[in-house]
């Protein structure tokens, strides 16, 4: 049976207080750093025309990489609860099944093959790249009699994200671009532009607005096959077009930040501790903790070693390992 909430508080009071979390946090995101710049900086940065050292700041280096950490935080922790939910894997994660390995595979080969291709041409690479490696993960997966079992998925998982980062590794080295390819996947939102954000956030926000609509299937689906079967479901159409949403999301990222792991495994388990099973709520509530865990470890990034950084990927793999560990551990009890 599907256990709506764990507790009596209602969907809406848990929601209201997550956004304002998000909303503390990324005012803190945009505060905290190397440079001293106050609530007042902030808010006249986002609510007026007024110059200076630290509203240029915000707006052209604050603003823009933290609205990044958003949407990825956002997308990431969606596709992991899709994948979750589809899958019936607790340990399914886009960084850990194939697709951010498959989109940066892609990214090393438009660099080293068609060097002068636009941002634009780069993200649909991340989604060809996307799409290869889940197919990739999932067609080894389901091979033998039984279709996909969970460990049997992780394992390929592993395989082919080994495989396809030799690959990217290989090209980088042969075409001497290594460099290139590293400023790419290295995990990071240093740098991110304005024109960046405007091409990949629409992807994500479909995404997003794709996997809201398709919330209640997903619930039924995560039950398992046979019962959305009975209750008149196209399994095969639902699974193909939540598939599609995981690579833009996924693809998405990749090409905005590069390889980011744990998020899409980290935050679904939490907001599934806190709101249950039920995907309708599920899917909204992983988009506001993914933003906001990953507006915290941007955060972090920034301060524990200011004015130096510590990259942002150390900073969420050592904020991931122990819940993975912990999902381990459990067995992945705490999913059904």
């Amino acid at each position: 049976m599907i256990k709506h909430t764990p507790h009596s508080i209602p969907f809406t009071y848990k929601l209201i207080v997550s956004i304002l979390i998000f909303i503390s946090m990324f005012i803190a995101a945009l505060v905290l750093g190397a440079a001293d710049i106050t609530v007042q900086d902030v808010w006249l940065a986002l609510t007026s025309n007024a110059s200076g050292k630290n509203i240029s700041i915000i707006k052209e280096i604050r603003l823009p990489r933290e609205i990044a950490a958003i949407f990825v935080g956002a997308a990431l922790g969606v596709s992991g609860a899709i994948m979750q939910g589809m899958t019936r894997n607790p340990l399914a994660d886009p960084g850990l099944l194939g697709l951010t390995a498959g989109a940066n595979a892609a990214l090393a080969i438009v660099i080293a093959f068609i060097p002068s291709i636009s941002y634009f041409g780069i993200t649909i690479a991340c989604f060809i790249g996307a799409a290869v490696g889940s197919l990739m993960v999932f067609g080894i997966g389901s091979l033998r009699k039984g279709g996909f079992s969970p460990f049997r998925i992780v394992l390929a998982g592993s395989a082919i994200t080994a495989f396809l980062i030799a690959v990217s590794e290989g090209i980088g080295i042969y075409f001497k671009i290594s460099k290139d390819v590293s400023m790419w996947t290295a995990g990071g939102i240093i740098g991110t532009s304005w024109r960046q954000l405007q091409i990949v956030m629409p992807f994500i926000s479909l995404g997003i607005l794709i996997a809201l609509l398709s919330s209640r299937q997903l619930t039924i689906l995560s039950l398992s096959d046979e019962v959305a079967t009975g209750l008149g479901q196209k399994t095969n159409h639902i699974k193909l077009l939540l598939f599609i949403v995981i690579i833009l999301l996924a693809g998405a990222s990749v090409a905005l930040v590069g390889n980011m792991a744990f998020i899409g495994l980290v935050v679904p388990h939490v907001v599934r501790a806190i709101v249950g099973t039920d995907y309708r709520f599920i899917i909204p509530m992983s988009a506001v903790f993914g933003g906001t865990f990953m507006l915290f470890a941007d955060t972090l990034a920034r301060t524990i070693n200011a004015p130096y950084e510590t990259p942002l990927v150390a900073v969420v793999a050592m904020l991931g390992l122990p819940f993975f560990l912990l999902i381990m551990h459990k067995g992945g009890k705490q999913f059904s």
